[in-house]
């Protein structure tokens, strides 16, 4: 039985270094697995942070926007109660006929456009431009000097005074439409880029998740390789002790007894040898 017992001890060795060197490439592995896994973490502690972040810009960007639109609606209010104060001054000044002698406001203004046109246009001499000047400047005193008559009519100054109001109110909701649109535009901006980051991070997080599943995938193959080279190390020294003198608590089988030729060959191919065998040979070579 010495072969057979030299044999078993060399697969016993073979066996035992097998399973340490599955045991330190599983421990590497899982390592490597659960460093991945902080990596995952950590990418995903990030994603969140981004997404909710870009949430954030969404929610306000819909503030302004909300914001834009009651803007609107109050520049559209205030131009309508423009108009109607422009269109009641224009009554009204109508209706007040100038002094004896003065020539209508709409007339003045009328003129006046025309000269500064022919100033703009025209190619004037000095003198002739020096006198153009002087008549827009006696219109403009003329529309001026009504315009301060005008006033003094209470009616009147209270229908200016509301038109004034009124294109103050309309340039005032006017400018905070464009305030709050560019604001907006800023923060669906900032949306998006943050998304765009967001779904990048998704990738890498969906990359990391497939390495982490290879990863632990390997690592459950080595301990199960592993904990299958710890049960042959076990069977061998089983068979070890019974071949030095052991008892098997079995019932042996009333098959033929193994030769011992015949079983180091399934030893040295590898396959399974129970101690029933290992026992029956020894019995077969005492007989």
């Amino acid at each position: 039985m010495t072969d057979a017992t030299e044999e078993l001890e060399r697969k016993h060795a073979e066996s035992n270094a097998r399973a340490d060197q599955l045991r330190a490439q599983r421990d590497d592995l899982n390592a490597a697995a659960r460093a991945v896994a902080d990596e995952r973490a950590d990418l995903l502690q990030l994603l969140r942070a981004k997404s909710a972040e870009a949430q954030e810009h969404r929610r306000h960007r819909d503030e302004l926007n909300a914001s834009v639109r009651e803007e609107k609606r109050l520049r559209e209010e205030w131009n309508r109660k423009l108009q109607e104060a422009g269109d009641r001054v224009q009554e009204l000044k109508r209706s007040r006929a100038p002094r004896p002698g003065a020539v209508p406001v709409w007339r003045l203004r009328k003129e006046l456009k025309e000269l500064e046109f022919r100033h703009m246009t025209t190619a004037l001499t000095p003198d002739a431009e020096r006198r153009l000047i002087e008549e827009m400047k006696r219109l403009e005193a003329g529309i001026r000097e009504q315009d301060d008559q005008l006033r003094q009519d209470p009616e009147i100054d209270q229908a200016l005074q509301a038109m004034n109001e009124a294109h103050e109110e309309a340039e005032r909701h006017h400018a905070a439409v464009g305030q709050f649109a560019d604001e907006a535009q800023r923060e669906h901006e900032a949306m998006v880029t943050l998304y765009e980051q967001v779904d990048d991070l998704r990738r890498q997080a969906d990359e990391i998740q497939a390495r982490l599943i290879e990863v632990k995938g390997k690592a459950d193959e080595a301990h199960r390789g592993h904990i299958a080279a710890i049960e042959e190390v076990r069977d061998i020294e089983k068979l070890l002790y019974a071949a030095r003198g052991g008892r098997g608590p079995m019932a042996w089988s009333e098959a033929e007894p193994p030769r011992e030729e015949d079983f180091l060959a399934r030893l040295k191919k590898g396959e399974k040898v129970s101690t029933e065998d290992l026992l029956e040979l020894q019995k077969s070579g005492r007989d």
